[in-house]
């Protein structure tokens, strides 16, 4: 695939995928810098090397038509406060108006297109669309590694029509991720967590023959304990998927991989911030575990301490709430203290470690949930394959 310093973007307009997806209060401020930062790098690489930038973003799901409250213009004004760049905003996404607005750029001079979605033919894939948004750069950077698992029209259709190459953001999201999948230092431990097996399934299939440990927490341990002949409670229970948990513990055991599942458990009576709880080796009949135990918590860190490679996807319980934050937060603590390659990847890890002050300790976090589930279940990315098709 073409590098982004491969491409001669000297006096270019060029074309920007960005993922600008930001929250914004009830005044239509950004309350989060975060996406704007991360793509940064990409931007200022680009302006340095003389390009007249055009940048497009989706915000929010205005189910492809005009609303008001996701125009792209708070954003832009946010881009200039933050970087000082002069950033004119769009009205519109693509015709004749911002067509002489593209043309207009003058070096260092950046333009914002309006909402991506407010044109249905964007979540459509639609060739036309995508040719429309080509014909306003010369060249295509994707930086939006958040939506590269979509076949939108400005992730998959751009690159037919223009020289393209991935940005800054999403070559390092792709080379940490590769450097995880294909080439990992060993010993490499994953940790899965989150609510359910069946948003995980694929990606267990995919991690259990390249891992040397698995460590599985939050509440989709508990479709595994129950398959294990475990009492489990009230907690949440995939029934429909107890036969596929025995085969995953099954292949697990037959190729000599550890599979670590919590040993005791915070439970209570009810799913609430202040419901009285306890710890427990064996669930009783009417509590549910909201959190791994002290037991579990040790067990889970010393796995972790001699890893050379760590995959974290989702929190070991509901850290949301303070009292069941304990067994994520020695899970973090556990992986900032690794000394091999940390990528983590999934909102409610890379929130947790956010929250907890850790997000600083790791060497990767991913922008992009659904994007980072799907390359770790193997799959090609439509973004990303659009990309490699351009450069042949």
């Amino acid at each position: 695939m073409r590098r982004l310093e491969d491409l001669d973007v000297n006096g270019k307009r060029v074309l920007v995928r960005v993922d600008f997806n930001v929250p914004l209060d009830a005044q239509r401020n950004v309350t989060s810098d975060a996406r704007i930062e991360a793509a940064l790098p990409t931007l200022r690489f680009l302006r340095d090397r003389g390009a007249r930038l055009v940048l497009m973003s989706h915000l929010g799901r205005p189910k492809g038509g005009v609303d008001e409250k996701l125009r792209m213009l708070p954003v832009a004004e946010r881009l200039q406060e933050l970087t000082g760049w002069p950033v004119r905003a769009a009205s519109e996404i693509v015709g004749p108006l911002v067509q002489d607005l593209a043309l207009s750029l003058e070096e260092g001079e950046v333009l914002m297109l309006e909402n991506l979605r407010f044109d249905p033919r964007e979540e459509e894939g639609d060739a036309d669309f995508g040719r429309e948004l080509a014909a306003l750069g010369d060249v295509f950077v994707q930086d939006a590694f958040g939506t590269c698992h979509r076949a939108h029209a400005s992730v998959a259709r751009i690159p037919e029509h223009l020289p393209s190459a991935p940005g800054l953001l999403l070559a390092k999201e792709l080379d940490s991720f590769a450097k995880v999948l294909e080439a990992p230092e060993r010993p490499f431990v994953a940790i899965l967590g989150g609510a359910k097996v069946s948003d995980k399934l694929p990606v267990l299939e995919n991690l259990l023959p390249r891992v040397d440990r698995l460590i599985i927490g939050g509440a989709m341990a508990y479709t595994f304990l129950k398959a294990q002949g475990l009492p489990t409670g009230k907690s949440l229970v995939e029934d429909e998927l107890i036969d596929e948990a025995r085969r995953v513990l099954r292949e697990a055991e037959a190729t000599g991989k550890v599979l670590a599942l919590p040993s005791d458990h915070i439970v209570a009576d009810e799913f609430r911030a202040d419901s009285p709880h306890a710890v427990v080796e064996r669930i009783p009949d009417g509590k549910l575990a909201l959190d791994i135990g002290p037991a579990t918590r040790a067990r889970f860190a010393e796995l972790l301490a001699d890893a050379k490679t760590v995959l974290w996807n989702g929190p070991m319980g509901v850290f949301e709430m303070e009292a069941f934050r304990k067994g994520t937060e020695a899970v973090a603590l556990a992986v900032a203290k690794c000394s091999g390659f940390r990528c983590v990847g999934g909102g409610d890890s890379v929130a947790a470690l956010e929250l907890l002050g850790l997000d600083d300790q790791v060497d990767h976090v991913s922008t992009g949930g659904g994007a980072s589930l799907e390359l770790l279940e193997g799959k090609v990315l439509p973004g990303v394959a659009a990309l490699e098709a351009s450069s042949r």
